[in-house]
């Protein structure tokens, strides 16, 4: 059996724009609902849910019945020595693409590259698993490296003074801006949408796009993700599976709240 190739990083590597959807509901049954929508990407979130190895794993197996969308997979923690431990843990279960939390410094990104590498290359234990398929994929320690995409998330004032050095770091594949954390830190908190926010997201791209590297960004808003691709960014996600639930039940329920002032039905 041959290793598979990463078709997301050779997308982003094109830059062709690449739509997801964040999983936050740490379920196999919803993420494969999902998957079937025909998202480019599932970020599995594995720093805001209640997820754990096995619940990834899990959302992992129900996405891959649906080639046409790649799972990526948020670790909780982004540096020191539990965050490399966590990704060669999610390397292991099979898990191509990570997404790495408040990466505030090219040493940090350059260390997680190293952690997302088998020897000479990088320090990731050799030990496969299910990554390559237990063995049926003989050629994966060697082709491994080449297969690993690594996304970093820049959401702080010291990321984004940094934001020139850690894109250029070799084996970062992509920058991923946080606008929550990023409009908090500069205080904005909760107004991603403030013009000064906004100026910043819109440099962050260009500074990412100079160095070669791809750009990505959430947000639910429609013509906010419109504008974001215009603005340069590659990979954007564009809802939440859990924010799609609050919003559609929502509405639904506020369709009947006129039905209590209706008359009493009659009784027979």
């Amino acid at each position: 059996m041959q290793t598979p190739d990463n078709r997301f990083k050779q997308a982003l590597r094109e830059r062709k724009p690449q739509f997801g959807l964040w999983l936050g509901f740490a379920s196999s049954y919803t993420a494969e609902i999902c998957a079937g929508a025909g998202f480019d990407w599932l970020l599995i979130d594995g720093e805001h849910s209640p997820n754990d190895l096995n619940s990834i794993l899990q959302q992992a197996q129900a996405i891959a019945a649906y080639p046409a969308s790649h799972a990526i997979a948020r670790v909780p923690v982004g540096h020191g020595n539990i965050g490399t431990t966590l990704v060669k843990q999610y390397l292991d279960i099979g898990i191509e693409t990570l997404l790495v939390p408040m990466v505030d410094t090219a040493e940090q990104a350059a260390a997680l590259v190293r952690a997302m590498r088998y020897p000479p290359d990088g320090i990731r234990g050799m030990g496969g698993a299910r990554a390559s398929r237990w063995g049926r994929y003989p050629n994966y320690a060697k082709e491994a490296n080449e297969r690993v995409c690594l996304l970093v998330q820049a959401e702080t004032r010291e990321a984004v003074a940094n934001l020139d050095a850690i894109a250029a770091t070799e084996g970062v594949d992509g920058v991923f801006i946080g606008p929550s954390d990023l409009s908090a830190t500069h205080g904005h908190v909760g107004n991603p949408a403030h013009p000064d926010i906004q100026a910043l997201i819109e440099d962050a791209a260009r500074r990412i796009n100079k160095a070669g590297k791809a750009a990505g960004i959430l947000t639910p808003d429609e013509a906010q993700a419109r504008k974001y691709l215009e603005m340069g960014y590659s990979f954007v996600a564009v809802g939440l599976d859990t924010n799609l639930l609050v919003r559609g039940t929502t509405a639904l329920a506020a369709k009947f709240k006129d039905v209590a002032s209706l008359p009493a039905s009659k009784t027979y």
